[in-house]
């Protein structure tokens, strides 16, 4: 069973910054770096947004329009860990944020960043920016 958890949510001023982890364990035979990984968040009464999406490899990324050139994606496959460094943060960020992971499926499906082509989802972390 592959296991997803975050950490790093918190509570910051409009300006700044946070990184978010997702530690990971896949079932044995597996790796890590089998696996597509991506952010999404949810506001209240919102639908969940896909944020980003990193390959296998790290090689390939993709971000929504709402947070490019602010959000960076990144993996440590040697970490089982993946990030999200969120930067110029503001209370429109504010929402809880979710690592999910997907074992089937092509990449450039995955940056359609769509919430059912992934499978496995952690339990979210809270990140609240105050104005």
């Amino acid at each position: 069973q592959v296991r997803l958890v975050e950490s790093g949510g918190g509570s910051v001023q409009t300006g700044g910054s946070l990184r978010l982890s997702c530690a990971t364990s896949v079932p044995s035979g597996d790796r890590f770096g089998d696996y597509n990984m991506g952010w999404f968040r949810q506001k209240p009464e919102k639908d969940r947004e896909g944020l980003a999406v990193i390959s296998q490899l790290g090689a390939s990324t993709a971000y929504a329009d709402s947070v490019q050139g602010r959000f960076t994606i990144s993996r440590a496959n040697a970490k089982n860990t993946l990030y999200l460094e969120m930067n110029s943060l503001s209370p429109e960020d504010s929402a809880v944020y979710y690592c999910a992971a997907a074992r089937a499926g092509t990449y450039a499906t995955l940056e359609k960043l769509r919430e059912t082509d992934f499978t496995y989802w952690g339990q979210g972390t809270q990140v609240t920016v105050s104005s």
